[in-house]
């Protein structure tokens, strides 16, 4: 049996090649997985698609060597390669060298890594694990996983919720962006109850909006040089558009300012600030200033309740994030490969479990007919006696069952052997067939 998983990621190829590999829909998985069932040599199959990897996982029965065909054809890795080529009409030396191909162990502890989002762009980024899940409810819908699939898939699931709960991974903020909502976290309890100015129209201004929407805020407010682009804005966010020129009463009323023009000045200086603070009458304001050159004077921070940060402020905490992610990363690595052996003492256990059960089945026949036996020649002992007797076998049979059981179901160089043992020792090849 052999567990494969051929794919690009962001790493291994560019953007150009990915888009072309790319299952673009729903659909278009469900194609991709009923085109390759249709080969009898893939027992089991699963397609996982981004927008920063494309990943084949394919399960067969035949042996994993590339060497090797399968029913005399071609062999596993060539066949997942022919399935992207000619499903998406892509001559193969356009991404074969992009292409990275893991099998067993390796297979099984990358998929467990990309689940837990140890192999994303972002390392510790939450959406992965919802993206797998939907992968594999696809595949579910197609009918294209079995006993394998289906226990590999949930045990990814729990390695990615103990990396979630047995780490830090995905505490610390790595995009400046979203760095600055959580340092905002940090002054405001209540963000429900918070309003938002937006002074300008910088791209990370806008997505540090758009977190902070995430967190609970309503109360969103747009200023711009340009009043039509104020009114633009503020529809995205659902907010209001103020004019540029009451930029200093609307500071009053707002508790988070976060500005991204592109004025070669300060917007806002500090004198502006210190008439604001007494008309708030020294209420706590938070200014973000995205803007490079920078649009709020540092000297705005020397005032009491004004907490200012700019974009290098917000790059020395995602820089320190980054390198704390990278230590948690570590034990995640840990959690993955106990994980990954689990998984493989589960697979390797079924090649004997059709030994054991046959074992115990005999053993069962023998011990039935010798009580019965038993019954027949003392038909006059009482029936809680007979019900002892009975508990007795069943517990005898269980022993002696224990040691051969286990020897059985261990993953070890000897297993083959043994398993060819006990079907000679115990005269099972003949119930097998």
């Amino acid at each position: 049996m052999s567990l494969i998983v051929i794919g690009v990621n962001h790493k291994t190829a560019p953007v150009e090649i990915r888009e072309k590999l790319a299952f673009n829909s729903k659909e278009s998985i469900k194609e991709g997985l009923r085109y390759l069932m249709n080969n009898h040599a893939i027992n089991e199959a699963l397609i996982f698609s981004t927008c920063n990897r494309v990943e084949i996982y394919a399960y067969h029965s035949g042996s994993s060597n590339t060497e090797k065909t399968i029913e005399g054809k071609k062999n596993i890795e060539e066949i997942i390669i022919d399935f992207l080529s000619n499903f998406h009409r892509i001559d193969r030396r356009e991404f074969i060298n992009y292409l990275y191909i893991y099998k067993e162990k390796e297979a099984v502890e990358h998929l467990f890594k990309v689940t837990s989002s140890l192999d994303s762009m972002i390392v510790g980024e939450p959406q992965i694990t919802g993206q797998v899940k939907e992968a594999y409810e696809l595949a579910l819908s197609e009918r294209t996983t079995s006993l394998i699939f289906n226990h590999l898939m949930n045990r990814a699931f729990f390695t990615a919720k103990r990396v979630r709960n047995e780490t830090r991974i995905g505490e610390n903020p790595v995009s400046v962006s979203y760095a600055a909502v959580g340092l905002i976290k940090k002054v405001f309890d209540e963000l429900s109850k918070k309003s938002v100015l937006l002074v300008g129209a910088g791209e990370m201004a806008e997505l540090a909006i758009r977190h902070l929407i995430g967190s609970g805020v309503n109360n969103i407010y747009v200023t711009n040089r340009t009043y039509e682009r104020a009114k633009e804005l503020s529809k995205e966010f659902n907010g209001k558009a103020v004019s540029f020129e009451n930029l200093k009463e609307q500071l009053i009323k707002v508790d988070i300012v976060i500005c991204s023009t592109g004025a070669p000045h300060y917007v806002i200086n500090e004198k502006m600030i210190r008439e604001v603070m007494l008309s708030r009458k020294h209420k706590p304001i938070f200014l973000i200033d995205i803007s490079v050159p920078r649009n709020i004077d540092p000297a705005c921070n020397n005032l009491d309740n004004v907490y200012l940060y700019n974009i290098d402020d917000l790059q020395d905490v995602v820089d320190s994030n980054i390198l704390e992610r990278r230590k948690e990363a570590e034990k995640a690595l840990g959690i993955v490969c106990e994980e990954t052996e689990k998984f493989f003492q589960w697979l390797n256990s079924l090649d004997s479990v059709p030994v054991i059960v046959s074992i115990r089945n005999k053993a069962e026949i023998i011990r039935q007919e010798e009580v019965e036996k038993f019954k027949s020649k003392f038909k006059d002992l009482p029936p809680e006696l007979l019900n002892s007797i009975d508990y007795l076998t069943h517990s005898i049979i269980n022993k002696i069952m224990h040691e051969p059981t286990v020897a059985l179901k261990n993953n070890s160089d000897t297993k083959e052997i043994l398993i060819f043992a006990a079907r000679r020792l115990f005269g099972i090849d003949h119930e097998e067939e």
